[in-house]
């Protein structure tokens, strides 16, 4: 291990500990007594909830079945909370209680009494037992969220008993997380807190002054991760639609009751919007970059209705790291950035100059992708370089990851540095060179990609190119690098020859890819962002032994025939 990562990591546990210490002595000694308070007598108003919502899944629970993170418990007349559950996702879900959006669409005399009941066995079992997943900042900000957007389907009908047990709940758990706010893991999960925290100071009886001071929390916390182009600072393009699901809810929440509405929540409103249409491929869907999962249409729409900014999509997010290319109706996205600091890199992948590549409705080249409702051990197969449409030099990433519990899964070595520069063609063409330096260390090498789409959207060249830090070429050696491009499983290859295959969509589409340097080759593949789950894909590789194959181009052309 270098030197340099040494004392990397020497910094990394002392700032985790700080951190962990801090929190400690903001909560003190862990009793529910500490929290205890005024109890509300009513709550003001609900806020909506965007997330769309399924009756087949409030069918499932009101009938005693609950499908979570892709599994199914079947409680038998049990409360889910006395069970086995089946993963920690499952868990993180059923205690954050998101699932209450479904509730909303079922017959109202059917789940109200579910809803209440459920409610009523986690306050008595787990409401005053600050432990566990149910307690992470995360899931408490989620659950406080959800009771209050879903507190007119949990209320209905309800005694005077159980109402006051679920005020009395609802703000001790406000109170708990208002104290552990500050120590909380930076990032996104700093973020969901203050806007849960923002939410239940205009949605509960409070003074001005906590309104106030939710707000200004609010506004430091918007600041601090949504940077000047849009994007969040994790630099995942899932996270902003995650955050308009509560931002715009939020907005309308202060408008509606006559509050001043914090200073940075519509500019960052506004910021995001043009983000996100940057990540949107023309079909629809969003690129698979850092941590991103798969995004059904109807949850875009629901935010997209919103945007009132309008535009094309920006060529490039300078400080969030990525560009775009487009011509006609193809789309080139390019992960030109690395991870903003260490402790927000807990998602963030090794798929540096990674790109994506859509036709239409069509996408052709993808990331690999992240799983929805992941294990530990896909979610970090799925940050590997290889996972990505990169090149990889001796099956090695181009980021190191770390793999300390006790940190977490950080990136803290790797690339340090990235040069990214446009130019134009002629009659409009772009292209993007650029090129890291996640290899040299061990290798002694940089990498550098060089993109080009013509003016009318038809033939995209690549080249890929390792290199010695002075610009030449590297000499003798075993090194040898793969370039991979991973296949969208709704696309078929078909063989053209060595050196060519044509990549055909459903709805006729297609693409010939060429490399006249070495054989292009079909694989086996994975794709891990599919709503189904796992599902069996194919990926190109272009295999470059470096003492002979330092550099390689690539064609692709649209098939006119």
């Amino acid at each position: 291990m270098r030197l340099s990562d040494q004392q990397r990591l020497v910094y990394l546990y002392g700032r985790e500990t700080w951190r962990r210490f801090s929190r400690r002595l903001a909560v003190g000694r862990v009793s529910a007594l500490r929290f205890a308070g005024r109890t509300p007598d009513r709550l003001l108003v609900a806020p909506t909830d965007l997330r769309p919502a399924d009756a087949f899944t409030a069918e499932e629970i009101i009938a005693g079945r609950i499908p979570l993170a892709g599994r199914m418990l079947d409680c038998e007349g049990e409360t889910p909370f006395s069970l086995e559950l089946p993963s920690e996702e499952f868990a993180r879900r059923l205690h954050a209680f998101a699932w209450l959006r479904h509730m909303r669409v079922a017959e109202k005399e059917d789940a109200s009494p579910v809803v209440r009941a459920v409610i009523g066995d986690w306050i008595e079992i787990h409401g005053r037992v600050l432990a566990g997943i149910a307690w992470r900042p995360e899931v408490i900000a989620e659950r406080i969220i959800a009771w209050l957007s879903h507190s007119p389907v949990v209320l209905r009908d309800a005694d005077y008993s159980f109402y006051r047990r679920f005020l009395k709940s609802l703000a001790f758990q406000v109170r708990y997380l208002r104290h552990i706010a500050d120590t909380t893991r930076e990032g996104e999960t700093k973020l969901h807190v203050r806007i849960a925290l923002a939410m239940a100071s205009i949605a509960m009886p409070n003074s001005g002054a906590a309104v106030r001071r939710a707000a200004r929390h609010l506004d430091r916390e918007l600041d601090r991760q949504i940077l000047a182009d849009g994007g969040h600072v994790s630099r995942n393009p899932r996270v902003g639609l995650d955050l308009l699901f509560d931002l715009l809810p939020l907005r309308q929440t202060y408008v509606n009751l006559g509050h001043h509405v914090p200073q940075r929540l519509i500019p960052c409103i506004d910021r995001i919007y043009p983000a996100l249409r940057f990540f949107r491929h023309q079909g629809g869907e969003l690129a698979l970059f850092n941590g991103a999962t798969y995004t059904l249409a109807n949850e875009l729409l629901s935010v997209l209705r919103y945007d009132e900014t309008s535009g094309a999509p920006f060529r490039g997010l300078p400080q969030t790291g990525y560009e775009r290319i487009e011509a006609g109706d193809t789309t080139i996205i390019v992960d030109a950035g690395k991870p903003l600091s260490v402790p927000l890199s807990t998602s963030a992948t090794a798929g540096c100059l990674s790109l994506e590549m859509s036709s239409g409705r069509n996408r052709y080249f993808v990331n690999s992708g992240l799983p929805r409702f992941a294990g530990e051990a896909i979610r970090q197969l799925s940050r590997a370089t290889a996972a990505h449409s990169v090149a990889t030099l001796n099956d090695t990433s181009s980021a190191r990851i770390s793999a300390s519990r006790y940190l977490g899964p950080v990136i803290f070595g790797g690339i340090s540095k990235i040069d990214a520069a446009r130019y134009e063609g002629g009659d409009g063409a772009e292209g993007l060179k650029a090129s890291h330096d996640g290899y040299l260390a061990n290798f002694g090498l940089l990498y550098e990609r060089d993109i080009y789409l013509n003016a009318a959207g038809t033939e995209i060249r690549g080249r890929e190119r390792f290199m010695k830090p002075d610009g030449t070429v590297p000499a003798g050696g075993k090194s040898v690098a793969v370039v991979r491009f991973h296949v969208h499983p709704s696309i078929r290859i078909v063989p053209v020859g060595e050196h060519e295959v044509r990549l055909v969509a459903h709805d006729g589409d297609s693409w010939v890819f060429t490399c006249l340097d070495v054989a292009v080759v079909e694989e086996e593949d994975v794709f891990l962002a599919d709503p189904t789950g796992v599902r069996a894909a194919r990926q190109l590789t272009l295999t470059m032994p470096l003492a002979s194959v330092p550099e390689l181009q690539w064609l692709m052309r649209r098939d006119r025939r």
